[in-house]
């Protein structure tokens, strides 16, 4: 059985199911498993590093004959790097965080369908503007990063469905298992990106204290913040983009004190010191509020197919027909 929707009919997936582009950790061989097994595999390409991106983009492309797609942070990635990315053939490529205008010809000469991710409404009508043929709309519960003023998940996501369509809509941010694609599909997207749950799998390219720290976290020991972009020296307009984690002692000594670790260069530097000494990890533990629903560290496939089916269960018991079927008069 599969869910047909506006997404797997553009892109020829069986699942409404998307492997969320998360830099890192969302490397060729994740994202070929989970477009083997019927959804859509992203590649996080990040910020285009060059090395890392044509590794990681030939290890995807050999590894699976099904549509997949690569995804960059739009404030941090330069033109070159999605024209070398576009050379291997996705189906998709989804710019994030920022105006996706300066790419957006350069894609629509490709074969590749633009996706762009949206935080907030006014960032909805410019991928609208743009001519999205997807749109990601992320609730604050999500892992990582996303928006210092956006809104939930659940009513975010009707929103930009009625303000998009006929543009298909994805929904991010807590979405771990079937049950929330489901609720997602409910809504009236068209699928779901997901990242939090498939860090904690087999071929997530993430350390093993990571996968042990998102099956043993909580949501309630997520926070969104500043705090630990600050003290990276990361780059980010945190004014604007915000991250969410599980607790850090950084979190805890710099809280509600953003202005102050931003203009205190020795403290960032302790941050550094502290990395270099292993007394802090050398990333943050990004995770969404979904956290508690990751228990185990499956295989990505074996992970896209129980979505999948719990997904259509959930449906089931809701006294919901898939979005496929038509009552017969």
């Amino acid at each position: 059985m599969a869910l047909s929707t506006e997404l797997t009919e553009l892109l020829g997936v069986r699942h409404p199911i998307v492997l969320a582009p998360m830099g890192g950790s969302a490397g060729g061989a994740l994202a070929a498993a989970v477009s083997r097994a019927g959804g859509l595999g992203m590649v996080g390409g990040g910020h285009g590093e060059r090395p890392w991106l044509e590794r990681e983009l030939a290890i995807v492309a050999e590894g699976t004959a099904e549509p997949w797609g690569v995804g960059f942070l739009t404030w941090g990635t330069e033109l070159d790097a999605v024209e070398r990315a576009l050379e291997f053939h996705p189906a998709a490529v989804m710019l994030s965080f920022g105006d996706p205008g300066p790419f957006v010809d350069r894609i629509r000469r490709s074969d590749a369908a633009l996706m762009v991710q949206v935080t907030d409404l006014d960032e909805a009508r410019r991928a609208v503007e743009v001519g999205a043929d997807v749109i990601v709309a992320q609730g604050t519960e999500s892992g990582g990063h996303g928006a210092r003023h956006g809104r939930s998940t659940l009513p975010f996501v009707p929103l930009v469905v009625d303000l998009a369509a006929p543009v298909p809509v994805l929904a991010a941010g807590g979405i771990a298992d079937g049950r929330g694609v489901a609720a997602a599909l409910a809504l009236g997207a068209a699928g779901a990106l997901i990242g939090t749950r498939f860090q904690a799998t087999i071929e997530a390219l993430v350390a093993p204290s990571i996968r042990t720290a998102i099956i043993e976290g909580r949501g309630q020991d997520t926070e969104r913040s500043a705090v630990l972009d600050i003290a990276r020296g990361a780059g980010w307009s945190t004014d604007r983009y915000t991250a969410r984690a599980l607790s850090h002692p950084y979190l805890d000594r710099w809280r509600d004190q953003e202005a102050e670790l931003a203009d205190d260069a020795q403290a960032r530097q302790e941050y550094q010191d502290d990395v270099a000494r292993g007394a802090i990890p050398p990333l943050p533990v990004w995770a969404g509020e979904a956290v508690d629903l990751v228990t185990d560290v499956p295989s990505a496939a074996d992970l896209v197919t129980d979505l999948a089916a719990q997904a259509e269960g959930a449906l089931t018991r809701a006294g919901r027909h898939r979005p496929n079927d038509r009552p017969r008069g």
